[in-house]
């Protein structure tokens, strides 16, 4: 089965991964998730994941990997998934803002006889948003490069052509930003 063989590739390519790896099944329900006003006197804490590769529930998560790695594993990780067949479906970034890092969401997967779906993260610090570009692997990475770009700041260091996707050009901001103002 393809989870198996793309699990024991990705812990033969990164070994330090092998004991980050968890299986992660359970859903907190609505009814166990602390009330707004339960949430006023706690103090926040930061916790930021380590990098790693988790065996996840398609039916809980919607995926079966999420490997989160460093930006200097990135190509590596895409040239396996790449080998193994599977497919880029999006990129899209998210704002952690208060960990002051940004971070790269890569969806990919396979959907032939083999249903797999893995997440590829990797976080980078927010005031040097730079990560490597997979246009090099997947060349219909750079739509998806570019709109993250747009909408983050993050730049994808080798990209063929890094210009605004859907914003106007001379744009000097990053509208999904947590801290963006209109």
């Amino acid at each position: 089965m393809i989870i198996e063989t793309v699990t024991s590739q990705l812990l033969e390519l990164f070994p330090e991964y092998a004991q980050a790896t968890e299986h992660v099944v359970e859903i907190v329900a609505l009814e166990e998730q602390p009330s707004p006003e339960a949430k006023k006197g706690k103090k926040e804490q930061l916790v930021t994941r380590q990098n790693g590769l988790k065996n996840c529930s398609y039916d809980a998560c919607g995926y079966h990997l999420d490997l989160q790695l460093s930006t200097g594993q990135l190509l590596a990780a895409t040239a396996l998934l790449f080998k193994n067949g599977f497919f880029l479906e999006t990129i899209t970034g998210v704002d952690w803002i208060k960990e002051k890092q940004l971070e790269a969401v890569y969806d990919f997967s396979r959907y032939d006889f083999d249903l797999c779906r893995v997440v590829v993260r990797t976080r980078v610090p927010r005031e040097n948003p730079a990560i490597p570009t997979i246009t090099g692997i997947y060349s219909g990475a750079s739509w998806h490069e570019r709109e993250t770009h747009d909408f983050f700041g993050i730049k994808f260091q080798g990209h063929p052509h890094l210009i605004p996707l859907l914003l106007p050009e001379d744009a000097d901001f990053h509208p999904l930003l947590k801290d963006f103002k209109a």
